[in-house]
């Protein structure tokens, strides 16, 4: 297992203590799971801010290939092919689809379709994995929010709203827990194995 959705996320809305809070739950997931011996990172994005540089997510996760956990089934082969970065990987796509994505105990998630909806996934990035440069906070405040902002979401089951994108379909309604989980979420969110 090299890649995998969070079976629950920190339970505190987008508030994931920043990046460092959302790696260590994916290490702790990771962990528990039986594969705490790799380095794990949550596919976040974060903006500029306070002397913090813009973080992008492509750039924290290493250089793949990825493949889940339940299956060993391909995520992706590397940043390109995962982003479609290429005309050829663009045209080709990634694997993520619902019958791909699994949590780290290799659990389904609910997609669209499905009571409770929890298809949308925290990701704070455009559709090359990239931050937003626009000034607005498509991050819940870099991930310490639980109230003012908003976080782009992605689909992991690629269906919904007329955007089919895994990693940025919409913005959330807000970043409390109540607002993500009537967004179609539950505030879970990718976790990728660096090395």
């Amino acid at each position: 297992m090299s890649f995998f959705v969070t079976s629950v996320g920190k339970g505190d809305g987008a508030n994931l203590g920043g990046l460092a809070g959302a790696d260590a739950h994916c290490q702790a997931l990771a962990t528990a799971a039986g594969a705490g011996n790799r380095t794990w990172h949550a596919y976040l994005s974060a903006n500029a801010s306070g002397g913090q540089a813009t973080v992008n997510a492509r750039d924290r996760i290493g250089n793949g290939p990825w493949y889940n956990g339940r299956s060993g089934a391909p995520i992706a082969k590397d940043v390109a092919d995962l982003h479609g970065d290429t005309l050829e990987a663009a045209r080709l796509g990634n694997n993520l689809s619902r019958s791909t994505v699994f949590t780290e105990k290799g659990e389904q998630i609910n997609g669209a379709g499905q009571t409770p909806n929890q298809h949308d996934m925290l990701t704070g990035s455009q559709t090359d994995g990239r931050a937003y440069t626009d000034g607005s906070d498509h991050t819940c405040a870099n991930w310490t929010s639980n109230s003012t902002g908003t976080a782009q979401l992605g689909h992991f089951d690629r269906t919904g709203g007329g955007n089919t994108s895994w990693n940025s379909a919409h913005p959330s309604r807000g970043c409390s827990q109540p607002l993500l989980v009537s967004t179609g979420g539950a505030g879970l969110f990718y976790c990728f194995a660096v090395n």
